[in-house]
C-alpha cells in the first residue's frame, strides 16, 4: 500500500521533532523542497505564523528549525508577492525576541543532531535582508540584532562555521541600495567600543573571538562579494557590490585593529 505523502502541515510537525532524521532528512528536506516549488503558495501567510509560533517552543530544535522554516516562507515571498509588510514585520520582531535571547547554542548533539541556533538564526537573518518589506530603517534594526548577538556574554565559541553563516548573511544585507554609507558603517561603532573597553586576562572570552571570527570573515565577504541561492533559480545568484563597500571594510578594519594591532 501507498504510503500518503505528508502534507506540509505534517512537515511543520516534523521540523520539531527531536529524531534529527524525521528533522533534517523528512521534514526539513521535504519542507523545502515543497515551499520552494510553490507548494504552499496562496497560504504563506499561515505558514509564516505558524513557524512564528515555533520560536516559542519548549524544545530547542524546535526553535532552531523554526527559523529555517520562516526563512524559506519569507524568501518564497519573492517569487509570490503575497506576503504583507505587516507579518513579515511582525515575524522579524518575534524571531529577534528568539534569537537576541537564545541561551542554546550548541551547533551538534550527539542525540539530537544539528542545532545550530547561530546559524540558523544568520539565514533567518538573510532572509528578512533579502525581502522587499524592510526598508532602510527596519535593515538597520537587523544590523543592530546582529551586533547585540555578537556581543551578548557566552561560553560558547563558534566551532561549527557560525561565524561563515553570519557573515555570508551581512554580506547579503549590507549591499541593500536603500542604506546609506553611516546606515551600513555605524552599527559597527558599538563593536568596536566593546572590543576597545575588554580587559584580556589570559585567554580571549568566547564573545569576543565569536566576534573578531565573523569580523573577519565579513571583511572577505564585504571583499568578494557572497553567492546565496534562490529556490526559484537554477544557479546562485550573485548580490552586486556593496554601495558602500570601501566605507564598510574600513569600519571593520577599525574594530579588527583593536585586538589585533599588526592589521594594516
Amino acid at each position: 500500500m501507498l504510503r500518503a505523502m505528508p502534507t506540509i502541515d505534517d512537515l511543520c510537525a516534523m521540523l520539531t521533532s527531536p529524531d534529527p532524521v524525521v528533522r533534517d532528512q523528512t521534514g526539513y528536506s521535504g519542507f523545502t523542497q515543497r515551499v520552494g516549488a510553490g507548494a504552499a503558495d496562496g497560504d504563506l501567510r499561515r505558514i509564516g505564523d505558524r513557524m512564528a509560533d515555533q520560536h516559542r517552543h519548549p524544545e530547542i530544535q524546535a526553535r532552531t528549525f523554526a527559523a529555517l522554516g520562516l526563512a524559506m516562507v519569507i524568501i518564497r515571498d519573492d517569487a509570490t508577492a503575497e506576503l504583507d509588510a505587516e507579518s513579515v514585520l511582525r515575524w522579524r520582531d518575534v524571531f529577534a525576541a528568539w534569537w537576541s535571547r537564545e541561551t542554546d547554542l550548541r551547533g551538534y548533539d550527539d542525540s539530537l543532531g544539528w542545532l545550530h541556533a547561530i546559524a540558523h538564526g544568520a539565514d533567518t537573518v538573510e532572509a528578512f535582508g533579502r525581502s522587499r518589506h524592510l526598508d532602510a530603517a527596519e535593515l538597520v534594526v537587523l544590523l543592530d540584532l546582529v551586533r547585540q548577538r555578537l556581543l551578548t556574554p557566552t561560553d560558547h565559541l563558534f566551532a561549527d562555521g557560525e561565524d561563515d553563516r553570519v557573515a555570508s548573511a551581512l554580506a547579503v544585507l549590507l549591499p541593500r541600495a536603500e542604506l546609506s554609507e553611516a546606515q551600513a558603517t555605524e552599527w559597527l561603532t558599538p563593536i568596536r567600543d566593546a572590543l576597545q573597553a575588554v580587559r584580556i586576562h589570559g585567554t580571549f572570552p568566547a564573545w569576543l573571538a565569536n566576534t573578531v571570527r565573523t569580523l573577519n570573515s565579513l571583511y572577505v565577504a564585504i571583499h568578494r562579494g557572497v553567492r546565496f541561492y534562490d529556490p526559484g533559480a537554477s544557479r546562485p545568484v550573485v548580490p552586486t557590490s556593496a554601495p558602500h563597500r570601501d566605507a564598510i571594510l574600513a569600519a571593520i578594519a577599525e574594530c579588527l585593529r583593536v585586538p589585533n594591532g599588526y592589521i594594516g
